[in-house]
C-alpha cells in the first residue's frame, strides 16, 4: 500500500476492569497529499482512536501508521490537530495563541518579524485578523474554532487533523466555517483527515467519505469516492447528481449498520 499517509493493518486494544476491548481491527488506508478524507460511523466505531493513533496521541496495538515514509509512534508539529473543544488558552489574545504555535515551531528559523507577519497571514486565512487582540471569552464558538484551524494551520503541518471541528457549532455557523475549510484547502493544497457525523458535511468537503462498521473490531466498511469538481459551491453542489448519489451511498451504509445494531 502506497501513500503520503498509509494506515496499515492498524489495529487497538484497551485493557478494562471486564477485559480487553478490541476498538479497531485490521484498518488499511492510503491518503494521497492534497487529498481531504472524511471518516464517518455511528457513535462507538473508533473513528476517534485512528485519528488519535495518525496523531500519535495513541499507539496502535498492532500495525504500523507512516506519514511521507516515516512511521508515527509520538505527536510531532508535521500532525496538527484540531478538536471539537477549541483548546485555546484562555488568558491569551486571539493573535498570542498562534504566536505560541509559530514560536514554537519555527523560534529557531523564522526570525520575530517573520513569525508575527506569519502568524497574522494565519489569522486572516480564517477571516480573524479583526479580532487578534481579543481573548477567547471575548469571542464566539465559531470565531474560538477560526483561531483554534489558524494556530493548527500556522504549524505548517504535513497532515491537517480534524475531530468533529463543527459538532458544537449551530448550523449557520456552521456552514460558513465548512465553506473556510473548503476555500483554506484549496488554497493550501492541505491534506486533511476529518472526523464527522455529518453526512452533507462530508460529502461537501470530502475528496473520498470512509465508512467504518460498528465496533468493536471496528474497520473500513466502505470508500465513497465523491467526484464533484472543485472550486464547491455548496447551492450548486447539493443539486447535482453525484452529491445525491453519494449522499445516499453513505445514509444507505449506516442506516443499514444502525438497523443491525438495534
Amino acid at each position: 500500500m502506497h501513500g503520503y499517509l498509509t494506515i496499515e493493518q492498524v489495529g487497538k486494544n484497551f485493557e478494562t476492569a471486564k477485559g480487553s476491548f478490541m476498538a479497531l481491527s485490521e484498518v488499511s488506508l492510503a491518503i494521497e497529499k492534497g487529498e481531504f478524507v472524511s471518516i464517518i460511523g455511528h457513535s462507538g466505531c473508533g473513528k476517534s482512536t485512528l485519528l488519535n493513533i495518525v496523531a500519535g496521541l495513541s499507539r496502535p496495538s498492532t500495525g504500523a501508521v507512516l506519514l511521507d515514509g516515516n512511521v508515527v509512534d509520538a505527536p510531532g508539529p508535521d500532525r496538527a490537530v484540531v478538536f471539537q473543544n477549541h483548546s485555546l488558552l484562555p488568558w491569551l489574545t486571539a493573535y498570542a495563541n498562534v504566536r505560541l504555535a509559530v514560536d514554537k515551531v519555527f523560534g529557531r528559523i523564522k526570525s520575530s518579524a517573520e513569525r508575527d507577519q506569519w502568524t497574522k497571514h494565519n489569522l486572516a486565512l480564517v477571516h480573524m485578523d479583526h479580532a487578534q487582540g481579543k481573548k477567547p471569552d471575548e469571542l464566539s464558538g465559531g470565531m474560538r474554532q477560526r483561531v483554534g484551524i489558524a494556530r493548527a494551520l500556522a504549524m505548517q503541518p504535513k497532515i491537517l487533523l480534524l475531530d468533529e471541528p463543527f459538532g458544537a457549532l449551530d448550523a449557520l455557523t456552521r456552514a460558513h466555517l465548512q465553506d473556510t475549510v473548503m476555500e483554506i484547502h484549496r488554497q493550501t493544497k492541505s491534506t486533511v483527515i476529518m472526523i464527522t457525523h455529518d453526512v452533507d458535511e462530508a460529502v461537501l468537503l470530502s475528496d473520498r467519505i470512509v465508512m467504518m462498521t460498528n465496533g468493536p473490531a471496528a474497520t473500513i466498511g466502505e470508500i465513497c469516492e465523491v467526484k464533484l469538481d472543485r472550486p464547491r459551491r455548496r447551492l450548486e453542489a447539493v443539486d447535482t447528481p453525484e452529491y445525491a448519489r453519494c449522499r445516499k451511498q453513505v445514509l444507505q451504509f449506516l442506516y443499514e449498520r444502525h438497523a443491525r445494531a438495534a
